[in-house]
């Protein structure tokens, strides 16, 4: 059964984010998405799995064309998509969340349901206890809950965003194995949209490249790095240098911190970052980064020990004073936390430059625009920000930091961003530090960590390692340690 999608075209307000796109993806296939952020990679995926309709084109399954309207409708025809952040509830379980779409709705027989569950875990080597609540989960253990309920289902379409965001090298090779059994045994479909060459490289049969909502160019792999970059970007980006900052004065610190989420409790952190200093936090999700550099904010209090802001005590106090102390967090999740759905660009300045209630609507609009220009975002002060994709959204977060920070606590900063929107970033940030700015950054790319931090702390089940010299670890020996192996060594 082959797929194909003709002269796709979808707007949103100005920008045409699909722009005549015509492509078939054959049966049995690995096809890589490639292009940067806002090329229109996420909306011609989301226009062939149901979440978006396109302003015109058509979707032919096997030479016919078809109408949906909506995912279900999408599934109904064999094609599911898995979303960056699997779609599931936190609350209920495994089996709860597996039976999902399935046919009896809330009247489903749990023992067909858990024998269906336990075959596809069985036939793909997944560990998915039937009664386990899904917060209980890894990232890739989610995943793997996500792609067996679609293959329930009957996908054999199977769409996948940024999957290897936030799981071990180990959880991505079975991930990848998974996958190629999918297209071989089953001839499924499955389209892979990454910014991770590496990842496309080692998995697919063939690419395609998206530039500014068209299609331009098609690659059979193998492929080099190289040659998929030119294809992405019209050429090939100059190497990226190493450069040393001068470390002024500590900034912050926390003193015998004793940190606790619902996961894991960490005793006795001890840890400072100096002006001018970039800390890089390593781990897998749910390791601890996330408590510690909430607590480094205010965001979460402590259960015992300090937390100063220069010579300032400010353990116990609210966000809005670290805010004032010019202590500024950034959340992985940007419309979770960062930005505001239903909200435009302008009103997302106003809010963060607005000292008082009175908004200047007039001035807040021309800075606004000043900033879209500065920060190179493809959108309009009057867009909503959702509208935007993102690597867009991302450079609206950017332009809503301040100029001159005393520390930045930053959750995966260049998460789901191309290589040269996240080298883009990365200029922001580094032209801050030279000011004095510190930062603090978590991310899954081991790459990013290695190249900007001037120090690395691992994170293994609330554990902390500090790598001993940094200009000296390479990424091999960094994913060796965020799978634990400082802890048996020790």
């Amino acid at each position: 059964m082959n797929i194909e999608l003709r002269q796709i075209h979808k707007r949103f307000g100005s920008v045409h984010a699909n722009n005549d796109i015509s492509v078939t993806f054959a049966a049995g296939r690995i096809v890589g998405i490639l292009g940067e952020n806002g090329a229109g990679k996420s909306t011609l995926m989301k226009i062939l799995s149901g979440y978006q309709p396109a302003d015109s084109g058509e979707i032919l399954i096997g030479g016919q064309r078809v109408d949906y309207s909506g995912p279900q409708a999408a599934i109904a025809h064999g094609i599911g998509m898995l979303q960056q952040d699997p779609l599931d509830v936190g609350a209920f379980s495994v089996l709860e969340n597996f039976t999902y779409g399935q046919p009896g709705g809330l009247t489903f027989n749990r023992r067909d349901a858990e024998w269906r569950l336990n075959q596809l875990c069985q036939r793909f080597g997944f560990d998915l206890p039937a009664n386990t609540p899904v917060e209980m989960l890894s990232i890739a253990q989610r995943q793997q809950l996500e792609i067996v309920r679609l293959l329930a289902l009957g996908v054999r379409v199977l769409i996948l965003d940024e999957p290897t965001t936030g799981i071990s090298a180990d959880q991505k090779q079975q991930l990848f194995n998974v996958l190629r059994a999918l297209a071989q045994e089953m001839q499924a479909i499955i389209l892979l949209v990454s910014h991770k060459l590496e990842d496309v490289i080692a998995l697919c049969d063939e690419v395609i490249v998206l530039r500014a909502g068209q299609l331009v160019g098609a690659q059979q792999m193998p492929a080099t790095t190289s040659e998929l970059v030119s294809l992405m970007f019209g050429g090939q980006l100059p190497p990226q240098a190493r450069i040393q900052s001068h470390l002024g004065d500590v900034v912050l610190r926390l003193e015998n911190a004793h940190l606790s989420d619902r996961r894991l409790a960490m005793r006795d952190v001890n840890f400072q970052v100096r002006a001018g200093e970039v800390v890089g936090l390593a781990g897998l999700d749910g390791s601890g980064q996330r408590p510690f550099m909430r607590a480094c904010a205010g965001l979460d209090k402590l259960l015992s020990g300090r937390v100063m802001v220069k010579d300032e005590a400010m353990t116990g106090r609210p966000y809005r004073d670290f805010l004032a102390h010019k202590v500024v967090f950034g959340a992985a999740g940007r419309l979770e936390e960062g930005l505001i759905a239903g909200l435009t660009l302008t009103d997302h300045i106003a809010l963060a430059t607005t000292p008082g209630w009175a908004v200047d609507w007039a001035e807040a609009e021309r800075y606004t625009n000043a900033r879209i220009e500065q920060y190179h975002v493809r959108g309009r002060a009057t867009d909503n920000i959702e509208q935007l994709s993102g690597g867009n959204q991302q450079r609206v977060l950017m332009a809503l930091l301040p100029e001159d920070p005393v520390a930045l606590v930053l959750e995966q900063p260049t998460r789901g961003l191309d290589v040269e929107s996240a080298r883009w970033i990365w200029q922001q940030l580094l032209a801050r530090r030279d000011k004095g700015s510190a930062i603090i950054f978590s991310s899954a790319e081991l790459e990013e960590l290695v190249t900007y931090s001037d120090r690395i702390l691992v994170f293994y089940a609330g554990q902390i390692y500090e790598v001993p010299d940094v200009t000296r670890t390479s990424v091999d020996e960094l994913g060796h340690l965020i799978g634990g192996a400082f802890m048996q060594a020790t």
